[in-house]
């Protein structure tokens, strides 16, 4: 049975995380705008998700983590998004996030995309991004069709019904942040207490710096040179969608603060890094 900490969040009204966006994205970005808004059908395209809203008793889980992947890998850590979403009272409700795939039913490691309706009638439209030969640099995105997940996971949960959300366009960035670094930035300073955002957010032109896990390193990964020079780093190009999760502080947990993969109708996928 999984160990589980739960940690209740203070939900600020949507007005005042629209003001501390539009106040970090005014540095970051030349063109921005940031609105609530009717929530559209996700299930549409562009977004192509299981869940049509984002509203209902929305919860965020961080599962697993970083310590079953480096300095060497666990691949026992094993986790199954119906027990995930029982445990966090949503049975039935639905899930996206990024994570690692099951590499015992996969056969391979790879990044994930979670996207899933839970239950007895649950959907599942996961994606998978993986490097096809470790020998080379070529790779693939295709459908997951397990409701399982490796080592580590960031997730957001929710009934899956319409509602106000928050909407947020951005164009041609003049700063150093990551679209997701820049907002998440914006909230730990104006909020004391800490806020969860999940959701979905696409890139519609240009190109993202990604990156794809190859299979498991046969040598420990000790430090940030050892992991990146095992990762293999992309510039994919758009659009791509993206699910994420972001944590303006962590509340003693020792949380993932950020954490966003995306995947695409035309190959590209990955965990992201930057908009490039």
């Amino acid at each position: 049975m999984l160990s589980v900490t739960k940690h209740p969040l203070k939900k600020p009204d949507l007005s005042s995380v629209c003001r501390s966006f539009e106040k970090s994205l005014a540095n970051n970005y030349k063109e921005f705008k940031v609105e609530v808004v009717d929530c559209p059908d996700l299930t549409a395209a562009p977004w192509k998700l299981a869940l049509p809203g984002l509203c209902g008793e929305p919860a965020v889980a961080d599962v697993g983590g970083v310590p079953n992947l480096i300095p060497t890998v666990n691949v026992e850590k094993q986790y199954n998004l119906d027990t995930v979403a029982e445990l966090c009272e949503m049975s039935g409700g639905y899930v996206i996030g990024a994570s690692a795939v099951a590499s015992k039913l996969l056969g391979k490691n790879a990044e994930l995309v979670n996207n899933v309706k839970t239950g007895k009638d649950g959907v599942v439209k996961s994606m998978y991004t993986k490097i096809i030969d470790d020998k080379g640099n070529d790779y693939e995105c295709k459908e997951y069709p397990h409701n399982e997940f490796g080592l580590l996971g960031n997730l957001f949960l929710c009934r899956g019904l319409p509602g106000k959300v928050i909407h947020v366009t951005a164009k041609i960035r003049k700063g150093s942040l990551n679209f997701i670094n820049c907002m998440n930035k914006g909230l730990a300073e104006d909020f004391t207490d800490s806020v969860a955002v999940g959701g979905t957010f696409l890139l519609t032109n240009g190109k993202a710096k990604l990156h794809v896990m190859p299979g498991f390193s046969c040598s420990p990964l000790h430090s940030d040179d050892d992991v990146n020079n095992w990762l293999r780093f992309f510039e994919m190009s758009g659009p791509l969608t993206h699910t994420s999760v972001f944590v303006s502080k962590d509340p003693g947990l020792d949380l993932r603060l950020e954490h966003s993969h995306c995947f695409s109708d035309h190959g590209d996928g990955g965990h992201y890094h930057f908009d490039t």
